[in-house]
């Protein structure tokens, strides 16, 4: 894999797509850092050869053009801060002034385009628009793996216009690929998939693809009842995708044939009301009463998941078990985590992967207890799904 240590970047000017797609408060300060932080390294790289950045991103979901809320030099003063260089600001990505400035740049120096996505091409993946981004320097670096899944101007179609020699993966990239191939291609046995979340229908291809490589997938959340319908248990008025049933019997005739072990909860906590402050008790996960729903795995469920994680030696988490968000109805998540932890600690290897997944293993201050925290949700879904994304195969062709 091409990354970043194996260019000097003396005199060359490099554009990077980086993920900078933060969240703003009200007064547009930056409330989140994690993304802008772990692109320093490969700027700092850069910087430290004597090179010079072009710094392109998306911010949000502008509709129609340049919006004031999602102009990136909202962002400016804090990028400038965490690199401890300070950063010019281009008010459009591809007018001839953008292009002034980028070519004026001394070694050392770095520029942010305003944002990608006030141009509606970037989204088309237009060859034009991705021609004239890479006008702005003679080096690409892809750095952006949340968005590496989509066939966007700026992650996929400018790489065509960089000789393979002159196109490379930023650190952030490079970690994100390196990790998610040790566990779809370097995976020890068992390797245990645990799926939570609301939605089979969002789960079902990652679910079939992990049946080729997992031992042991587990499923948790509230895609979880939609399984437990389906094998003709009575779930009260907890979440269910009625038009699923099917997808998920035929998911685990799958399963059985090929080998593979589905663990369904046995016991979840139910609440008669979607509410923190709801009436809350244990209940058999196959016969919840009508007017109750489930908000959590129950006890049961939880130790014998965590015997599972425990006794793994490669272990994917993607998706909570229950509604983490609220006290009452964190247990089954929490402790998935402390298990996840533990596992890690006996040498299995463990990915953290997609936005709930990510947000538990924060909150519970345990990000750097696991092998790895994975910054791209719907992108290493995909590519869990796929083998690859378009912004990782334009690097690599």
């Amino acid at each position: 894999m091409k990354t970043v240590t194996s260019i000097n970047f003396l005199n060359k000017r490099a554009v990077i797509r980086v993920d900078f797609n933060v969240p703003l408060s009200d007064a547009f300060e930056v409330t989140d850092t994690t993304r802008i932080k772990a692109a320093i390294p490969t700027l700092k790289k850069i910087l430290n050869d004597g090179g010079s950045i072009v710094l392109m991103s998306h911010l949000g979901r502008p509709k129609d053009g340049p919006d004031n809320k999602y102009s990136l030099k909202h962002i400016v003063s804090t990028v400038s801060n965490l690199l401890g260089t300070e950063v010019k600001f281009s008010d459009d990505c591809i007018d001839e002034n953008a292009i002034k400035l980028s070519s004026e740049l001394k070694a050392g120096e770095v520029l942010l385009l305003e944002n990608l996505r006030f141009y509606k091409e970037e989204e088309k993946g237009d060859e034009a628009f991705a021609e004239k981004l890479s006008k702005h320097a003679n080096i690409y670096v892809n750095d952006a793996f949340g968005t590496a899944h989509r066939a966007h101007a700026s992650t996929a179609v400018i790489a065509k216009f960089f000789e393979p020699e002159n196109k490379c993966f930023g650190f952030v990239m490079a970690g994100e690929v390196e990790n998610i191939d040790k566990v779809l291609n370097q995976s020890q046995q068992p390797f245990t998939a645990i799926i939570g979340g609301a939605k089979v229908s969002d789960k079902i291809l990652i679910i079939e693809q992990l049946m080729n490589k997992a031992k042991n997938i587990i499923i948790g959340g509230g895609m979880a009842f939609t399984f437990v319908k389906a094998m003709g248990g009575k779930i009260g008025k907890s979440l269910c995708e009625d038009d699923r049933l099917e997808t998920a019997k035929n998911l685990l005739e799958k399963a059985k044939i090929k080998g593979v072990n589905i663990y369904i909860p046995t016991d979840a906590i139910v609440a008669d009301n979607f509410s923190n402050d709801a009436n809350h008790k244990a209940s058999t996960i196959t016969n919840i009463e009508e007017g109750w729903m489930g908000l959590d795995i129950g006890a049961e469920s939880t130790k014998q998941f965590g015997e599972v994680i425990k006794n793994s030696k490669t272990i994917l988490w993607n998706g909570p078990m229950g509604v983490f968000e609220m006290s009452n109805f964190e247990n089954g998540t929490k402790q998935a985590a402390f298990d996840i932890v533990e596992a890690t600690k006996n040498g299995a290897f463990t990915l953290i992967g997609g936005g709930d997944s990510v947000a538990a293993i924060n909150k519970y201050n345990l990000a750097k207890e696991v092998s790895y925290v994975s910054t791209g949700g719907g992108a290493l879904l995909e590519y869990i799904e796929q083998g690859s994304l378009p912004g990782v195969k334009a690097i690599e062709n």
